[in-house]
């Protein structure tokens, strides 16, 4: 049958057609997009060293196997304080890399830690461990990625720089690269622009 036969006979009998929204519940949804808010968006951008840090996850593969990178940065000088290598992404892969940091850093009360709104940061252990340390937490808007820029930025160096086109033999093979990039050429040769052409230990050093 054809669409105008059935919009004449629809016509002729007086018949309206509705039209229903196909709706799909997720359970939580609104809880948790409603937990937590923005830091960064409504307090002054970082101005000294332990102000502002930021954490991310991301995805390296190893022969197949996917591997998982947590680091923590800081902010205003762009150095990657701390870091931890996984098979499974979990609070205990970022609580780790939390507190390798700690071990050296000394944040202030009522510092920002901003990261996505991942179980790996959510979960208890992780807000113990922000709380026992003064830390506030800061989480992005649902669905803005971008809000998280500076560790985006980084994973984007990291992969064009060491990751793409490079074979890992095992997971020994990408710890000691990752260990090299990072602390070693990130850290504390690589500049960048945006604290005036520095490596991030030169820029800490000045700002000393």
């Amino acid at each position: 049958m054809g669409k105008k036969r059935v919009e004449r006979l629809m016509r002729q009998h007086s018949l309206v057609g509705r039209v229903v929204t196909v709706t799909k519940r997720i359970p939580g949804l609104k809880q948790f997009k409603a937990k937590g808010e923005n830091l960064r968006r409504v307090e002054p951008s970082a101005s000294q060293l332990n102000q502002v840090w930021v954490g991310d996850v991301t995805y390296l593969k190893v022969k197949g196997q996917w591997h998982y990178l947590a680091t923590v940065m800081d902010v205003y000088s762009r150095r990657i304080l701390g870091w931890s290598l996984g098979k499974n992404r979990t609070v205990d892969l970022t609580l780790s890399a939390l507190k390798n940091v700690l071990k050296n850093r000394v944040p202030k009360k009522g510092m920002i830690f901003h990261t996505d709104r991942g179980i790996e940061y959510a979960a208890y252990r992780y807000q113990d461990e922000l709380i026992k340390h003064g830390i506030r937490h800061s989480v992005n808007r649902p669905g803005y990625c971008t809000d998280n820029a500076h560790m985006e930025s980084f994973f984007h160096s990291l992969k064009a720089e060491l990751i793409r086109g490079t074979v890992f033999k095992n997971e020994h093979e990408l710890r000691y690269s990752l260990n090299s990039y990072i602390n070693q050429f990130y850290n504390h040769k690589r500049l960048h622009s945006g604290i005036g052409y520095l490596s991030p230990a030169e820029f800490e050093r000045i700002a000393a």
